[in-house]
């Protein structure tokens, strides 16, 4: 009796097609491809051949757990094209006697995740079989010029999309220190913990017919995942903690790479992990969008703005020593923050904006109801267009808000001075394919000083205005709040910000003697400097206090107090010590101190505030591989790390990673190190994937919690 044609089973080569969808790494078992590139499987028949013109086959292609056609999550397209229109395409490559090979391509505006695929076959002799042929996942497609998230620059998407390590920038603008980091994008499980996130999220727990047809738009996915990667909303990736107090958790200094934080995360059952700053969250959301397909990466903003009601203006107060208060209001500047930037078309905003966009999963203001920012254009905010979706005023007054200094005596506040350049320094990030790093301060803002700096700044105030006047509340601007009518009206652009020492012409400055090394005591001077041609006699208050570093001030541990006379246009050095047990038990994580000195002249009713931020540095844990390193050969690699105190410390760990030399995080009980003693461990690992690579390393201890380390190797294929 006449059979209709049956499918013996079906070969995805996977090795083949992720080879050249960029995607070896992921997977070379399961299948894994890019929107809008065509993909080829082989059927195998299992009693007769496919015969054109007489056997009809129709592929489907469903994502979700509702698929819908008119949503576009279920796909129905025919080899012969003319029957079924569709955007997905199906064509034959070859047909011999029971073998057909047909390349299958979705087009690049597809919903990425995971498929299923189908099969239905109407043979002529009137037998209708169907199949599922299994599954395989839908990426993003940078290398896709129809794809939103195309880049023509293959060397800028082997950095942002295929490079799985990486810096973070930190310390503070006068002293930037790179943080090695292991993204582990293609590393095992790490592509379907990140589709477990979106499917975490509340859009598709509330929807997800919906959610699932707008996985196409790299737009939504990344406001998607900038709320999953804090745990505010949802049982989001990381708890945020910057309470100095982590028993319950991990501190977040510790950490040195994504993989094992959303490990973790998926092991517990999605329970968010402990803890996270700012570089964690943007770390991690950086290995979730380069998995996804999005080209990521991350910034870092020197002395950043957060700008609670939306005026544009950080306020921050003194006391009379010099002492930053609590903020009242809340405004801070951040010693720095990091958040990261997505490259995608932006068709929703008018021409021009597309590119760059930031975006910031650190929880800080709500956006439409979550705690996400962006994406917001990059040009937009140079331009300061904070109309613009999504949370454009906010990322704008992150790197250009003023900032005004206020002193706080008897109840009573009094105007120090308002600086127009302090906000947005050095913003940074790594280099294409080099450990340097990038200033790309220009891409956010007019040079500091010009015309076109004001005139923009000037511009967002007015748009912020307008939108109140308006009562609009859109997703670019945080929630209606009032703006003070003091600051109101701006300056004119000729008007250059009050600084006291114009009035009382001295200048007050901070100059560090020696490096600020942990450990030691810190050897600073204050050099003052007579302007005028009259003599001053000046009263200086000066004080040190430990700063998180979001800004936030610790209880000051030295004050003290100098009596400077000047003759005309003579300058005196008053020399300053911190001893090292003086402040060591004061310091926070983040090793910054923050210096002051408010000056008054007994003429004059003006006071001179100057500070300076020193980060207390440590020195670095050395790598060394032991040998050449081959794939799948055994590999010595020799750690050296010290204890840089002049006292004991306890319960010392030290953690290494890398992508493709450790499937796991290794964690190392060292136990006590006596004072300045040095130590060298040697151990033994089997790197699994060629190419470029990074060990990661940190030591912790009950006195420091980030003494790192990072090796660069290139491990050879071999043979």
């Amino acid at each position: 009796m006449a059979q209709g044609l049956e499918v013996a089973f079906v070969d995805f080569q996977s090795s083949r097609n992720n080879m050249q969808h960029h995607s070896e790494e992921i997977s070379l078992d399961h299948l894994v491809v890019r929107r809008g590139q065509p993909f080829n499987i082989t059927l195998y028949f299992r009693n007769q051949g496919f015969q054109p013109g007489l056997d009809s086959i129709i592929f489907v292609a469903e994502t979700g757990p509702l698929p819908d056609l008119a949503k576009g999550t279920r796909a129905v397209f025919s080899l012969t094209s003319g029957n079924r229109p569709s955007p997905w395409i199906a064509a034959l490559e070859t047909n011999e006697a029971n073998v057909m090979e047909v390349s299958l391509c979705a087009p690049p505006t597809a919903a990425v995740g995971r498929y299923l695929l189908k099969v239905r076959i109407d043979s002529f002799q009137g037998f209708v079989t169907a199949y599922q042929l299994g599954e395989f996942i839908l990426l993003f497609n940078p290398w896709c010029p129809g794809d939103a998230v195309y880049l023509d620059s293959e060397p800028q998407r082997q950095e942002y999309v295929v490079n799985d390590y990486g810096f973070i920038y930190q310390g503070n603008k006068n002293w930037i220190h790179p943080c090695p980091w292991n993204y582990g994008q293609f590393e095992e499980n790490i592509l379907d913990i990140c589709l477990e996130l979106l499917d975490k999220s509340l859009h598709f727990q509330i929807d997800p017919s919906t959610d699932c047809a707008l996985r196409g738009s790299p737009v939504y996915i990344s406001r998607v995942v900038c709320a999953m990667i804090n745990s505010n909303d949802d049982n989001g990736v990381l708890n945020g903690n910057w309470s100095e107090n982590y028993m319950d958790g991990i501190n977040p200094a510790e950490w040195t790479g994504s993989v094992a934080i959303l490990k973790q995360w998926h092991s517990t059952g999605c329970q968010p992990v402990r803890y996270g700053q700012c570089w964690v969250f943007a770390a991690v959301m950086c290995t979730v969008m380069r998995c996804l397909g999005i080209p990521t990466r991350v910034i870092t903003n020197f002395d950043s703005g957060h700008d609670t009601d939306g005026n544009l203006i950080i306020d921050e107060y003194y006391d009379n020593t010099g002492r930053i208060l609590e903020n009242k209001k809340k405004d801070t500047v951040w010693n720095y923050h990091v958040w990261n930037e997505c490259w995608m078309d932006r068709k929703d905003l008018p021409s021009g904006y597309g590119g760059w966009q930031v975006l910031d999963a650190t929880p800080q203001e709500t956006s439409n109801g979550l705690y996400c920012c962006g994406p917001a254009s990059v040009r937009a905010i140079k331009e300061g267009e904070v109309n613009l979706n999504y949370d454009t005023r906010f990322a704008f007054s992150m790197v250009n808000a003023d900032c005004m200094s206020w002193l706080v005596q008897g109840g009573k506040e009094q105007k120090l001075h308002q600086d127009t350049t302090t906000v947005g320094n050095f913003i940074s990030t790594k280099s294409i394919q080099s450990d340097q790093r990038d200033d790309i301060t220009e891409n956010y803002k007019y040079e500091e000083g010009s015309p076109q700096e004001r005139q923009v700044y000037y511009k967002a105030l007015q748009k912020l205005k307008d939108g109140r006047s308006q009562g609009s509340d859109s997703a670019s601007s945080a929630p209606s709040r009032r703006m003070p009518p003091s600051q109101d009206t701006p300056r004119s652009l000729d008007t250059p910000a009050l600084q006291p020492s114009s009035v009382i012409q001295v200048s007050l400055k901070f100059k560090l003697l020696d490096p600020p090394n942990m450990g030691q005591d810190i050897n600073f001077a204050l050099l003052a400097l007579n302007m005028s041609p009259q003599f001053k006699d000046l009263k200086v208050n000066l004080s040190a206090q430990s700063l998180l570093h979001d800004g936030s001030p610790l209880c000051p541990f030295w004050q003290d107090t100098a009596f400077i006379t000047l003759f005309p246009e003579e300058a005196k050095t008053y020399p300053c010590k911190i001893p090292y047990s003086q402040y060591s038990q004061y310091l926070s994580t983040d090793k910054l101190i923050r210096i002051s000195a408010l000056g008054e002249e007994k003429s004059s009713p003006e006071k001179i505030l100057v500070n300076k931020i020193i980060t207390l540095t440590f020195p670095g844990i050395i790598i060394n591989v032991l040998g050449q390193a081959i794939v799948n050969q055994l590999l010595s690699i020799q750690v050296i790390f010290s204890n840089p105190l002049s006292e004991p410390v306890e319960d010392c760990v030290l953690t290494l990673e890398g992508s493709g030399f450790f499937k796991k995080q290794l964690r190392i009980l060292i136990g006590d190190l006596k004072p300045h003693h040095k130590a060298t461990i040697t151990l033994k690992t089997i790197p699994f994937k060629s190419g470029q690579r990074q060990i990661q390393a940190n030591l912790s201890s009950n006195k420091f919690k980030d003494i790192k380390g990072y090796k660069n190797v290139y491990v050879d294929f071999g043979l």
